[in-house]
């Protein structure tokens, strides 16, 4: 009795002992984020080393890996979590198309920038030069391209109006979402920007930018909105 009672007891703790940490790819996402710790989300947004003489966070150039990738993030290998190599950009994979000690050449296509993708009012021929950086930037070894850019022309002195579509918020959304299915088709990721808003880039990180909800709705986050639901 007192052996079958120890049984019992150890088949108890083990049917109550808490189940191996979720992992991506075979747990639902939910699972995976509630089981993060807050630093692990914190180090997961600020990205790691970016590999350059200067150390730091992720700032925009890798050394090793991809050389002239843009950056990297964290691995949480308890998770299942993979670190993810990020190059720019809109117009193409940007990469160092020489490296140290090979011969070897590593070009990419420099396809047209937003504004002229849009000009061309062609969804399908936009999901087409999304495929087609979404291969490159497969080939390279990078996961996930930085781009497209969705801000809207607002002001012609915005130093980045020509990684944007357009002024006009459905023609901006329509586009960046031809973008997204051709760049996503090839099992690579894309990285939505900038920041809603953008609209100079003088102290773009620090300035402060006031408008209406409703211009907000109707201009600036439309664009956003249609790419993500379509």
């Amino acid at each position: 009795m007192k052996k079958l009672i120890l049984t019992m007891t150890a088949a108890a703790m083990v049917s109550c002992a808490p189940e191996g940490d979720p992992q991506l790819g075979k747990a639902s996402i939910d699972k995976v984020i509630a089981a993060m710790t807050l630093e692990e989300k914190a180090r997961l947004l600020v990205g790691a080393t970016n590999q350059a003489e200067t150390g730091g966070a992720m700032g925009g150039y890798t050394k090793n890996l991809v050389p002239g990738a843009a950056g990297v993030t964290a691995a949480i290998p308890r998770l299942g979590i993979p670190m993810l190599v990020f190059a720019d950009g809109p117009a193409g994979v940007r990469i160092e198309p020489k490296r140290e000690g090979e011969t070897k050449t590593y070009y990419a296509t420099g396809f047209p920038v937003g504004s002229t993708l849009a000009a061309t009012w062609n969804t399908a021929l936009v999901e087409e030069v999304g495929k087609a950086i979404g291969n490159e930037t497969r080939e390279y070894n990078c996961d996930v391209i930085l781009g497209p850019g969705v801000n809207i022309h607002r002001n012609p002195l915005c130093g980045r109006n020509f990684e944007y579509y357009s002024e006009d918020p459905l023609l901006t959304g329509r586009i960046a979402a031809a973008y997204i299915r051709g760049v996503q088709s090839q099992n690579v990721g894309t990285s939505i920007k900038h920041y809603a808003v953008n609209s100079q880039e003088t102290d773009r990180i620090r300035v402060d930018e006031r408008l209406s909800k409703r211009a907000m709705r109707e201009i600036y986050l439309r664009g956003f909105e249609i790419a993500v639901r379509e």
